[in-house]
């Protein structure tokens, strides 16, 4: 009797354990009372994400280039009773051990990719680059957004089906997500969420932030990975999650782009308190690096100095590209890869933030101390006028459009000081300094949009220092910048005051036709016309028969150069500018950014259909030379 005790007991253990490994425990407990978490802390719970295994399933592994590469899936969780597996690319240098180890964390509508960890593996680290959209790029298993909607259809007898994300009875998809309605920042109930109630867990970013802290458990298990030595990347959305994830004490170095300093100012007081960037980030205790471009609509520079005040530690740093919105050049985007050199490997020291005062005279100045450990390529300050106190996500036109003007700083007693002459009163003072340092031999990686590059200089930026227009209306201010018809000469240092996201072709965008001094002569600055009689005027060599595009915002204006080395004056209308529908430019006023460039596709606004139109057409021969832009 007491052996068949036994042996029912022992099946029954059996099968008790046979049933959690079929049916597991969903990885967050269901709501108490309908109750849902109120605070970070409360969010997370006990989470823990090492508990649960990882199941992880090899889909596809190759070498390239003595890269090792691997299409893996692995389990994130269980939610509402069905299993969640994230798929990645996972990378790391053949042969080699006890390496450090990232996680790599796409943007919206982008993939996971390879050349990441292909780029990484080269500078010793392995990476994990997660596909929480379900989009992969690499050269052996690609998903496409079509791909993604093959797998939700379980089209398995299709040649092109590949396994990829599988977010279960939940939704951390986007662009498009899986389910027709799903808003990824929201936390309303829905039929795939977590919860049937307002709650943060509903989230697509708290769902993603749980992948991203599972991605580091799949580095901890990882045989060639160094488990002490973690770090964590992610541009635009991935910048957002980037954050959201290193509040784990294994994140040892952290680098978001674009994202994770400026989600602050949701509808839903509940997303504010638990989802909000500032909450994560006053839980941050690793080295951090912002790459915050400029005029960057996601993570908005105005938001810079409070991130620092908030996050808990002493070793962080920032670069700001000038004049670029949501893209980095590779002296700016390097600087990730730099940091984590520093705070993984040991093998780099980055030196000191840039530290800059604000002072309002009759013209301002910032003065700022830089460190010269590294040889110094160039100082250099922006400052613009375009700003407002309380910036948010309905500030878009004016985040993006700002116009950053450029002064070279005069050293003085052991600082360096610039004075920031402007033209109105009325208006708010931003500024800051970029010191561009050499680095002792050339540094490649891979880009945020695929793209590889190489950096032979990187770029260290001071937080803005701001004054708003009640402070400088107050101040005794005076505005001594006078309005100029010449909007470039094309001398000196005018780069620096436009901008290119491929600076190794020659078109150049700038926004100086949004700033006070270079807008369209009115009746009350010149003798004579008006708005509408005002041209534009640009003066331009082209050795080779070539046609320049002149893109003012979406309206486009084509000039036939003939050729020859000697410059040709070109006056445009207001009526020359064209926009995709065939409209012309209403007003000089309205203009935001001017582009040169060899052709340029027009789109359908939003709600038209057709397909883009290009305008110029391929250039031949060496860069144009242009001489003057201004107004006649």
């Amino acid at each position: 009797m007491r052996i068949l005790l036994s042996l029912s007991l022992g099946l029954l253990c059996t099968w008790f354990a046979s049933a959690q490994d079929r049916f597991p425990p969903d990885t967050f407990a269901p709501l108490q009372d309908s109750l849902a978490p109120q605070s970070l802390d409360a969010m997370w719970g006990n989470f823990d994400a090492r508990a649960e295994p990882l199941n992880i399933e090899t889909l596809c592994e190759w070498e390239e280039d003595n890269v090792v590469l691997r299409i893996v899936r692995f389990r994130v969780g269980v939610f509402k009773g069905q299993t969640s597996s994230i798929a990645a690319v996972y990378g790391f240098p053949k042969g080699q051990m006890n390496l450090p180890a990232l996680v790599q964390i796409h943007g919206g509508g982008q993939y996971a990719d390879a050349n990441a960890c292909i780029a990484n593996a080269r500078r010793g680290y392995a990476t994990v680059s997660i596909a929480w959209a379900g989009r992969i790029s690499s050269s052996q298993y690609r998903v496409n957004p079509s791909g993604v909607q093959q797998f939700w259809d379980g089209k398995t007898d299709d040649a092109n089906f590949r396994l990829t994300t599988d977010w279960g009875a939940v939704d951390g998809y986007h662009a498009p997500s899986r389910n027709q309605g799903n808003q990824f920042p929201s936390v309303t109930p829905h039929p795939w969420t977590l919860d049937s109630v307002e709650s943060p867990r509903n989230s697509g970013w708290f769902l993603c932030a749980t992948a991203a802290r599972r991605a580091l458990t799949f580095l901890e298990q990882q045989p060639e990975v160094d488990k002490s030595r973690l770090g964590i990347y992610g541009h635009s959305m991935g910048g957002k999650i980037t954050v959201l994830a290193s509040v784990d004490k294994r994140v040892k170095a952290a680098a978001p782009s674009c994202g994770g300093i400026s989600d602050r100012y949701n509808n839903s007081d509940l997303f504010r308190a638990t989802l909000g960037d500032d909450v994560s980030l006053k839980a941050i205790t690793c080295p951090i690096i912002f790459l915050s471009p400029a005029n960057d609509f996601h993570g908005r520079i105005v938001d810079l100095p409070k991130t620092i005040e908030e996050i808990k530690s002493n070793q962080w740093r920032v670069t700001c590209s000038p004049q670029h919105s949501h893209q980095d050049t590779p002296p700016y985007e390097v600087a990730t890869l730099l940091w984590f050199d520093q705070h993984l490997q040991g093998k780099f020291a980055m030196p000191a933030t840039p530290d800059a005062t604000l002072r309002l005279g009759e013209v301002p100045t910032l003065s700022f101390t830089i460190d010269s450990s590294m040889p110094v390529e160039s100082i250099d300050v922006y400052y613009t006028q375009h700003g407002k106190e309380g910036e948010t996500p309905s500030d878009r036109q004016l985040t993006t459009n700002r116009f950053w003007h450029h002064v070279k700083p005069r050293e003085e007693n052991g600082r360096w000081v610039a004075e920031l002459p402007i033209s109105d009163t009325n208006a708010p003072l931003l500024a800051y300094a970029n010191v561009t340092y050499k680095l002792p031999k050339p540094v490649s990686g891979s880009g945020y949009y695929y793209r590889t590059y190489t950096a032979d200089t990187f770029n260290l930026s001071s937080l803005v220092s701001h004054a708003w227009a009640d402070e400088i209306a107050k101040s005794g201010v005076q505005a001594t910048l006078q309005p100029s018809d010449v909007i470039e000469s094309f001398e000196g240092e005018w780069r620096k005051e436009w901008f290119s996201y491929r600076p190794e072709e020659w078109s150049i965008t700038t926004h100086k036709l949004n700033d006070a001094m270079y807008t369209a002569p009115t009746l009350s600055q010149a003798q004579a016309g008006s708005p509408a009689s005002t041209k534009l005027s640009i003066d331009v060599a082209s050795d080779q028969p070539n046609q320049l595009v002149v893109l003012i915002d979406d309206y486009a204006a084509v000039l036939d150069l003939p050729g020859g080395s000697v410059s040709q004056s070109h006056v445009l209308s207001l009526a020359d500018f064209k926009n995709y529908a065939g409209e012309t430019l209403g007003r000089w006023a309205d203009a935001k950014r001017l582009k040169l460039s060899a052709a340029e596709h027009l789109k359908p606004s939003r709600g038209q259909s057709g397909k883009p139109r290009l305008v110029g057409k391929h250039w031949k021969g060496p860069p144009p030379k242009f001489n003057q832009l201004q107004w006649k």
